[in-house]
């Protein structure tokens, strides 16, 4: 028998909270998780894969909905390839004008300390 990991084990490998793990299953971004004769969630190895993927895609930003058109492609296998890939292009473009944005945003702090430094006694 493969290793399971009760939900606790989860979380703590994962980060994502108990809640959060009982929200993606509820709107289908887990699916499949078994369950012990007692009704209790055991995940598996693949599991704790896709969460990692999850983790990804939630920390860069993407809305939840297009997060469940991608688990729904995947689900879908191989013949899904091209259309996750271009989600993840089209996410990956997001992600770099946001940090774009950002780097401006750290350049002007940078400005503004210095106009500070500068106003300082030395």
């Amino acid at each position: 028998m493969t290793d399971t990991f009760s939900p606790g084990e989860v979380a703590e490998r994962s980060g994502f909270s108990l809640d959060t793990l009982r929200y993606y299953e509820r709107i289908g971004l887990l699916d499949g998780i078994e369950r012990t004769r007692s009704g209790h969630r055991r995940f598996a190895q693949g599991d704790l894969e896709w969460l990692g993927v999850l983790r990804c895609l939630r920390d860069t930003g993407m809305p939840i909905a297009e997060m469940r058109r991608y688990a729904e492609s995947a689900r879908e296998g191989d013949r899904t390839l091209a259309e996750r890939m271009a989600l993840l292009i089209e996410h990956e473009a997001r992600v770099e004008q946001h940090i774009a944005d950002l780097r401006a945003q750290q350049e002007h702090l940078r400005d503004k300390i210095a106009w500070y430094r500068a106003q300082l006694p030395v």
